[in-house]
């Protein structure tokens, strides 16, 4: 396989009994953690049927009027839930604002007997509550059972991250990418501009309308090339606080989505840690008589800074 290859990977032994299997999985998704920073899965155990209507819920929520949108937004509440307008983001801040909309959803213990976390923000559709959090508790199944395999491939106790991503700061987030903008977006030159993500892992599932771009390890600003899209497979990716955590022996790297020529839907879950969770480089990541490139953090520390470059100091 080319080194700057997707590769395309089953992970349905991860939950097996046998640890030789479970090692060999986990063995895999490091190599594409070193060498791409990205890879495909498939066998994750997500049916069919709930990520299809994944994208039906995304499809229902897009298609609110503008004033039920502007009720939801984030702007209007005041936390990373809710609505997401067309060019509010700029993951590029070299270039214009993303044309894109979001919808964002966190993980959340705010309905339980003693609340921690702002709520989300749910729309006035019947029933989209429960059909959004049946798709976000599966994929955040998926996420920590790939934490397994990193801790594996890491060389350290299968377990590691457990209590790190068991109340997470996991969002997931909706996409549309329209092509008939309205008279008041603002243009631009990419969906969403080229970065990194902010923390562990990324699990991306598509409508199947190409525009996902991934760079070449080691390539210039013009070495990308296109992420697949695989029905029923999710696209995974490292993340920044993951690869402080790894010492840099897993890289983050840069991706970004095309301005469509095709009206797209993505679905994108987004796995950071516990906010109290110590980020700190695992010492089997260190080379002896050397010091970690990275000095500890805290994920809520770490996040604070990443969400203040997007969003505005606000």
């Amino acid at each position: 396989m080319p080194h700057d290859a997707i590769p395309l990977i089953d992970i349905s032994a991860l939950s097996s009994t046998d640890p030789a299997a479970r090692r060999a999985v986990a063995r895999e998704i490091g190599t594409a953690c070193r060498d791409t920073g990205f890879f495909a899965i498939t066998g994750h155990g997500v049916p069919a049927a709930l990520m299809e209507d994944g994208f039906a819920v995304a499809h229902e929520v897009f298609a609110l009027p503008r004033e039920a949108k502007r009720e939801l937004a984030i702007a209007t509440h005041g936390h990373n839930r809710g609505y997401v307008g067309l060019g509010v983001e700029a993951l590029d801040e070299k270039t214009a604002p993303d044309l894109k909309e979001a919808y964002n959803l966190i993980w959340t213990d705010a309905d339980g007997p003693a609340p921690t976390r702002v709520p989300n923000v749910w729309p006035p559709l019947p029933g989209w509550r429960e059909r959004a959090q049946a798709y976000f508790d599966a994929v955040l199944a998926v996420g920590q059972r790939l934490h397994r395999a990193f801790a594996l491939d890491l060389g350290i106790d299968e377990h590691f991250f457990d209590d790190k991503v068991d109340a997470p700061l996991a969002t997931l987030r909706f996409l549309h990418y329209p092509v008939q903008f309205a008279a008041d977006a603002p243009r631009g030159l990419a969906g969403a501009g080229a970065h990194t993500d902010y923390g562990n892992v990324t699990l991306l599932a598509t409508d199947g309308v190409a525009g996902l771009q991934v760079r070449r390890r080691g390539a210039g600003a013009d070495g990308w090339i296109d992420a697949p899209a695989i029905p029923g497979a999710f696209i995974c990716n490292i993340g920044d606080c993951l690869m402080r955590w790894a010492n840099d022996v897993y890289v983050s790297t840069p991706h970004r989505v095309l301005e469509p020529s095709r009206e797209r839907y993505s679905i994108a879950f987004f796995l950071d840690p516990n906010p109290e969770a110590r980020v700190e480089a695992i010492p089997t990541c260190v080379a002896p008589g050397t010091a970690p490139k990275y000095p500890p953090t805290t994920t809520a520390a770490y996040l604070q800074e990443r969400f203040a470059a997007t969003y505005g100091k606000k």
